[in-house]
């Protein structure tokens, strides 16, 4: 059983398709065909059902992949590990970002790990904090950046907190309240609100400030993306909380303390226990220790 013929075998599975298989894996069809014909006959079962409408799996075929798969990750982590030990880092680093996020130059991080490691390559995926969490988790995503409140700590992964801050109001120029020095929740839940969607933790810091206090605010707009939340405050058409630091960088919009305002903290986290070398050193540029301290 070769690594070759798993990756063939993972090629046709995913595109349905030995044409299909064998244009991803760069090789004739005729090849492809052979190399699984002739894994199938040392493993004694058929992998695909092949008719002239389409393939598909068999169950001894679904039963081989996710070990194929596993097989052909442990491989390359192998691979990356040994180019590691020689002082050569490579491979390809997924990063985690809230748009709030403020305690890590993100731009300036990755311009110097790329500096450092010019062989990796590098994605960044914008979402929300509870989504990069299990993103993180499954292995899709490396390390990610997070926004939570206070009463929540990510676990099950690798976890540093890197800053608290505490929310203000934003608000319109015109706004009656951009001319106050303060304002408290009590004020504010009088007011329409814009905020990102029910249920998602960068929205759980406000709900449960307002719920403590007793109080009920009306949340008419709800947006994914702080920057577009921001542009619908400046337009008018409501109130937000933000984190200060944040908001702080925001335009077209005024910032009102809060006296009884919510915190945020700030955390980076990583898979725990099975970081890739490109990660290990990620972490590193940031003047993360090379622990794992998991929640």
């Amino acid at each position: 059983m070769e690594l070759q013929q798993m990756r063939y075998v993972v090629a046709v599975a995913e595109t349905n398709s030995f044409t299909r298989a064998a244009e991803r894996c760069l090789v004739v069809q005729s090849a492809l065909s052979h190399q699984i014909a002739r894994l199938e006959q040392e493993l004694g079962a058929r992998l695909f059902e092949r008719t002239t409408r389409r393939v598909r799996l068999t169950p001894a075929g679904a039963a081989f992949l996710p070990a194929a798969r596993q097989c052909l990750e442990s491989a390359e982590r192998a691979s990356l590990e040994v180019a590691a030990a020689i002082g050569e880092v490579r491979g390809e680093l997924a990063v985690g970002v809230i748009p709030s996020v403020t305690a890590v130059d993100i731009p300036g991080a990755l311009r110097n790990y790329h500096q450092s490691y010019p062989q990796v390559r590098i994605s960044l995926r914008v979402g929300a904090s509870d989504d990069l969490v299990d993103q993180v988790k499954q292995g899709a995503i490396e390390v990610a950046f997070l926004g939570l409140p206070t009463t929540m700590r990510p676990q099950g992964v690798g976890v540093r907190e890197l800053a608290r801050d505490r929310l203000v109001a934003v608000v319109a120029p015109d706004h009656p309240l951009a001319a106050e020095p303060t304002v408290d929740l009590r004020r504010l839940c009088s007011e329409v609100f814009v905020d990102l969607p029910a249920k998602t933790a960068g929205r759980a810091q406000s709900d449960l400030a307002f719920a403590a206090a007793g109080l009920v605010r009306d949340v008419a707009f709800e947006v994914t993306n702080a920057d577009f939340l921001a542009r619908l405050v400046g337009q008018g058409l409501g109130v937000a909380m933000l984190p200060s630091a944040y908001a702080a960088q925001l335009s077209g919009v005024t910032t009102v303390e809060v006296v009884d305002a919510p915190a945020r903290v700030e955390y980076v986290i990583w898979r725990a226990g099975s970081r890739t070398p490109a990660a290990t050193a990620f972490l590193r540029v940031l003047d993360i220790p090379d622990v794992d301290a998991t929640a």
